[in-house]
């Protein structure tokens, strides 16, 4: 079988991740990007001429343009992935077989202390601009369900529920994870009082402001879905008004999401299917922190530690 151009064979990869594999399209951009910056370090090259030596230097150039040791990870990764697909699809030799996969330090998640949080929460909320409830909501969730932003701009009114139990009623919501997965995470009392201000007071004038009908839980001054980005906007605007000088995404609030059930006694395979993780080992790097946590306090209180 004669081998691709490099513009089939990346086209063919990426359909193969959406298609049998079902990754989310951030995922599937994320790989794209990578092999763009293959691609044009290849300048022509054909793919039959590619070797580990190649891709040695490729990784070269890459330290030289000042990449980071974890993007040239992932960027490798990639190439694995690629040309493993290659050699599948096209018999192509794998030329990356030879390559010694890096040894990156495991970095711990960063979590954000509980006060921290709260701060966030309530400055979302401006009593001059009724729409901010809207933002409050949606940081109220990123932190009550550990959902992930993509998740959160995804969720549909049909995805919150009321079930009832011999303790009393329970709110639930259906996230959509990674490769359309779902799941059913559980929220308290404050997420709920929270949606169910939303839902009354201002999803109604913004779902006004289009002709359609839009099943999207939360609605942007269109009418339409929020964002992505306007999601990102939201949570750095809150971090900014709550005076916090440290780095606050989207994402942060799944961290401390996980590492306050962990710390509050949870069962780590129960927080497993909290975020949706396929494997426990990928939850298990929140209990790091733990762990620091617990040594820090024995080394400052028992007389043997030190």
């Amino acid at each position: 079988m004669p081998v691709p151009s490099f513009e089939i064979a990346s086209s063919s990869f990426l359909n193969h991740l959406l298609i049998e594999r079902g990754l989310s399209s951030n995922t599937i951009q994320s790989y794209r990007r990578d092999l763009n910056k293959f691609s044009q370090y290849l300048a022509g090259l054909e793919l039959a001429q590619v070797n580990p030596e190649v891709i040695a230097k490729f990784q070269s150039v890459l330290k030289a343009n000042g990449l980071s040791t974890t993007s040239i990870t992932r960027v490798v990764s990639t190439l694995r992935t690629f040309f493993k697909h290659l050699h599948v699809e096209y018999g192509l030799e794998n030329p990356t077989t030879e390559i010694e996969p890096s040894k990156t330090a495991r970095r711990l998640p960063k979590a954000l202390a509980v006060e921290t949080i709260l701060s966030l929460i309530n400055a979302a909320y401006r009593e001059s601009e009724p729409i901010t409830l809207r933002d409050q909501t949606m940081i109220e969730l990123l932190y009550s369900s550990g959902a992930r932003v993509s998740e959160l701009i995804g969720i549909n009114l049909v995805d919150i529920s009321t079930v009832a139990t011999s303790e009393g009623e329970i709110t639930t919501l259906k996230l959509r994870g990674k490769g359309s997965k779902e799941r059913i995470v559980p929220l308290g009392q404050f997420a709920t009082k929270s949606i169910n201000d939303y839902m009354v007071r201002i999803r109604p004038i913004l779902a006004a402001k289009n002709s359609k009908a839009n099943s999207a839980l939360f609605l942007n001054t269109r009418g339409e879905r929020i964002s992505r980005q306007s999601a990102w906007n939201i949570v750095l605007r809150a971090a900014k008004d709550a005076g916090i000088a440290e780095h606050v995404s989207p994402h942060v609030f799944r961290h401390s999401y996980a590492t306050h059930l962990l710390d509050g006694g949870a069962d780590i395979r129960v927080v497993q299917e909290l975020l949706g993780h396929a494997s426990v080992t990928t939850t298990q790097i929140y209990t790091l922190i733990t762990i620091d946590k617990v040594r820090e306090s024995y080394s400052m209180a028992h007389p043997r530690a030190r």
